[in-house]
Order: structure tokens, then sequence, then C-alpha cells
């Protein structure tokens, strides 16, 4: 069979950083999904179409786009979305916080992306509840390996697109545990796994906005919370990468509450106050959270302690 193959350029009417836009999407230096080398980036897709890899560079017009594989079609279609297309601005306004307005005007090509894959996003985030970012990555790169399919085209070695949903409801039990998956963690996944058609509708319009793709909110926010296992955390990762929603924090988080308060207020906070401290700017919360990232700020180590609960699991 002959291998698919589509190229274009991507010519964005905005500023667009590759490396800040796609940053939450990398799992790591060796996330079989997510590479970064001398050419530009490299990203596996499990579309409706079939697997895809996708290439990224920047170019004298714009950004080079070359997708190869049964899905490359889906996947050329997506990239305006996923870097950034449709993310408004417009309406932040963090001039009175020197911080925020700093970090906007160095990073003038950060852009919330939108992936439009509501399962593998989900999937993810259900593997990070609870752990240590080493040890979801470890689990991520060790199962994306042993059920990914291998990557269309001449990506690098060991990249593998995102399993289908069947091929989740599969693995066994004692495969989870090898990838240091416990049994209410694969328990969520495998039920997420049963409804992943049901997730991506999630990705449709809404009554209210007919003509526009839904891009998180509290419906979108309901209905992902209704698998079992899923909470707010795991809806809000699985809404900022899937649907671009601007307004996620990501509640319950063992390090973002203390980070936003130092940043903001110098002091360290729980959950309440991280929500208080961004609730001048509802509707962007989420751009306040990635301009934070992107700031340089660094949370000092020696820093005020206290006790943060994890909830990212409920």
């Amino acid at each position: 069979m002959t291998l698919r193959v589509l190229s274009t350029t991507y010519t964005p009417r905005v500023p667009v950083s590759l490396s800040l836009t796609l940053a939450p999407l990398r799992r790591g230096h060796f996330d079989p999904t997510f590479r970064v080398d001398a050419s530009g980036v490299w990203r596996t897709l499990a579309t409706p179409l079939g697997p895809a890899t996708l290439h990224l560079s920047r170019s004298a017009h714009g950004v080079a786009v070359t997708a190869w594989g049964a899905g490359a079609e889906w996947a050329i279609e997506g990239v305006p979305e996923l870097l950034g297309a449709g993310d408004d601005w417009s309406g932040l306004d963090v001039s009175r916080t020197p911080l925020l307005a700093e970090a906007l005007r160095i990073n003038p090509g950060l852009r919330l992306l939108r992936t439009r894959q509501v399962f593998e996003m989900m999937l993810a985030a259900i593997l990070e509840q609870k752990v240590t970012g080493q040890e979801a990555r470890h689990s991520w790169r060790l199962l994306l390996t042993k059920y990914g399919e291998a990557a269309p085209g001449p990506a690098p070695d060991g990249m593998r697109a995102f399993p289908a949903a069947e091929t989740w409801r599969r693995v066994p039990s004692w495969e989870w545990h090898r990838a240091g998956v416990g049994p209410e963690r694969s328990a969520t996944a495998l039920r997420a796994a049963g409804v992943a058609a049901s997730l991506e509708r999630t990705l449709e319009p809404t009554r209210a906005r007919a003509l526009e793709p839904a891009r998180g909110g509290p419906a979108v926010e309901r209905a992902l919370r209704s698998i079992p296992g899923v909470g707010v955390w795991t809806a809000a990762e699985t809404m900022q990468r899937a649907h671009g929603d601007p307004d996620s924090p990501s509640v319950g988080d063992y390090h973002l509450p203390s980070i936003v308060g130092l940043a903001l207020a110098g002091t360290v906070v729980d959950d309440d106050g991280m929500l208080e401290l961004l609730a001048p700017w509802a509707g962007h919360r989420q751009r306040i959270m990635r301009l934070i990232a992107v700031s340089g700020f660094v949370k000092p180590r020696r820093g005020p302690r206290m006790t943060v609960q994890d909830h990212r699991g409920h």
C-alpha cells in the first residue's frame, strides 16, 4: 500500500511559537508521541482515519507542515487549531500585573493549542493521577511503546501512534501493573476507553454556539466527569489540551496553588486561594496559568511550606 504523504504551509495571522504552544503535549524527552530535533517538531496522531505522523518546522512563509499515514489529511486539517487558531487573547488585560505583562510581551507566540483528541488527552491525564511526573512519563512510555502503532513515514526511531480504544480495552491487568499503573487508575482508563467515541463528541459545537467548536466549559466538564474516577483535575487537564479551554485551571494539583500564590501574591496558597487570585481573569484563567509557566518564575526551593492535598484522582 502506498504511504499517504501531504504537505502544506500554514501561515498564521498572529505570531506562533511552536515550542511554547506545543509544550503541554510533551511528556518527557522520550515521549513516543512527541519529539523535537534539529529539523523541527514530530508528533504522532491517532485519527479517525488511521495513524499519522506530523512534522512541523518554521519556514520563510510560516510553518512548513508534512503528514504521513492514513490519517495525514485529518492531521493537516487540524494544524491551525493545534497551533492556536481561534485562541483569542484580545480580551485579556494583565497590564496591572508586571510579571504577567512582561511574560506576555516577551512571548507573543504563546497560544493555547487544541488537539481534537479527547480520549488520548484524558488517558494521559489519568496516568498522571496521584503520582509524580516521572512515574507518569514512565508509564506512558512503556504502554505506548508496547501497544502503540508504529509511526508512519520517516519519524524518529521509537515513535508510536496512540492506540485505538479497542486496544486499550484489551490491555491485561499485569501489563498495567508492569507499567506502574495501579488498579484504580487502570480501571478509570478502561472506563474511558469504553466511551471513547462519546468523549470525542464533546468537541462538537453546542446549541449556544452552533458555528463554533466546543472549547470546554461547564457542559463539557460535566460530560467528562460523568466517568467514575475522572474528577475536576483530570477534566481540566483534558480540556486544556483537547478542547483548547482558556478557563480551566487544574484545581487539585499538588504544586500549582503554591506556584500561583507565590508568583501573583508572594505567598503560598491552597486551591481556594489560587482561584481567588485568578478570579479577576475569569474566562482567561488557563491563559494566566500559561503566562506564569513561561514567565521564568521559579518557586523558591526553601520557600514557605504547607500541606497540599492531591485531589487529582477525585
